[in-house]
């Protein structure tokens, strides 16, 4: 079993940045592939971005590319998400998941675990 606790949400004007943080409980977090998922109100959780075990694949959603950027310290066992230029439309409950299907990094089938979220909302 492998917890998951996210944190560094919060409310931020548009054009601003926020570093979300996700902490593992497991010794072999290097052996996860890690991923950035999203609820807006009213909408399905959608994909944000993920990152391979090693650290050397990430993927990002189209809406989000050029503006979040996905980084893990193993050493740590923490996964980040910094998001700059942030938008009214990334308002959202922010999870982070862990998997170990590193083909599907882009697909919540490809992960067994998730957080509890942290909220993250953006003024206009």
């Amino acid at each position: 079993q492998v917890q998951l606790v996210e944190s560094g949400g919060g409310l931020v004007q548009a054009g601003g940045s926020l570093r979300l943080s996700c902490a593992a409980s497991t010794p072999f977090f290097g052996s996860y592939g890690m991923g950035w998922f999203r609820q807006g109100p009213r909408k399905e959780r959608e994909f944000v971005a993920g990152i391979s075990w090693t650290g050397g694949r990430t993927v990002y959603a189209d809406s989000v590319r050029g503006r979040f950027t996905i980084s893990r310290d193993n050493a740590k066992n923490t996964v980040y998400l910094q998001m700059v230029s942030l938008k009214p439309e990334d308002t959202a409950v922010y999870y982070c998941a862990a998997g170990q299907r590193s083909l599907l990094l882009h697909d919540e089938r490809g992960y067994d675990y998730w957080g509890q979220g942290t909220q993250v909302t953006v003024s206009s």
